[in-house]
């Protein structure tokens, strides 16, 4: 009866874990769904992007079904600690302070933390700021140079928070607001896609790196993507996606 019973739980065993291995099979991409061109919303409401179209490729080849979840950026690390999302892909900054608590890939994109102006302002520098109101995604690497740029943050009149850039990037058109800082990739395409009347400062704040990120107990899952991301990179689709969104190849993945 023993043995019986043994043999029993031993297959329900099994089963679970088959089941297990069944609801593993998602893996869930966390990301701020209003940060072109890296990951947004379509006129029909479809999260589309860069990342996306890598995340797909990557994912269809590890025989993975994508999730793209939305999430709050201002509580992405804990969304990635408590397990809620395999990883952050979403024009994520590499930072030592997040090096330590995440584990990343190499970097696939360079970028750089810069300011946005109105064409019209006649601002030409950072110096032309002071005094001036300045806008910045909360939670965001924006947010970071910006604390870091501390001589440069106490010129200013204030800083606006805001949950996203596209809403900074309106009230700097209306006036609200005299710069927005952000990244450089991100701003160039919002500048070109929606046609705005703005223009990037020459002066950036901080260069950087974007990565995805894992928990540092999923080590394993980053790794697979890493190589398959080399793998893309070496025939040529990686290459192909990228000049997609971006007019030319500036990945860094295998370069």
């Amino acid at each position: 009866m023993k043995k019986i019973i043994a043999v029993l739980c031993g297959l329900m065993a099994c089963l679970s874990m088959a089941s297990a291995a069944k609801k593993g099979n998602k893996f869930v991409l966390g990301l701020d769904d209003s940060f072109p061109p890296m990951g947004y919303r379509d006129a029909d409401n479809n999260i589309v992007g860069y990342d996306i179209d890598l995340a797909k490729e990557v994912t269809k080849r590890l025989g993975l079904e994508l999730v793209c979840q939305p999430i709050d950026w201002s509580a992405k690390e804990m969304e990635l600690k408590t397990g809620k999302i395999d990883c952050i892909w979403n024009g994520f900054t590499m930072t030592e302070e997040r090096q330590k608590k995440m584990a990343f890939t190499s970097a696939y994109l360079e970028n750089a933390q810069v300011v946005v102006v109105r064409a019209d302002s006649g601002i030409k520098t950072l110096a032309d700021l002071n005094g001036k109101k300045v806008g910045v995604q909360a939670g965001s690497s924006a947010q970071d140079a910006l604390e870091e740029a501390k001589d440069f943050k106490a010129s200013l009149k204030e800083v606006v928070e805001f949950q996203e850039n596209v809403t900074a990037l309106n009230d700097l058109e209306i006036k609200s607001i005299d710069g927005v800082v952000m990244d450089l990739i991100v701003a160039n395409y919002c500048i070109q896609q929606g046609k705005k009347d703005f223009v990037v400062l020459e002066e950036t704040l901080s260069p950087e790196k974007y990565g995805i990120a894992f928990s540092k107990k999923n080590r394993k899952l980053r790794d697979s993507v890493q190589q398959t991301l080399e793998a893309m990179a070496k025939d040529g689709i990686l290459a192909e996606i990228t000049k997609k969104w971006f007019g030319s190849d500036i990945s860094k993945i295998g370069k």
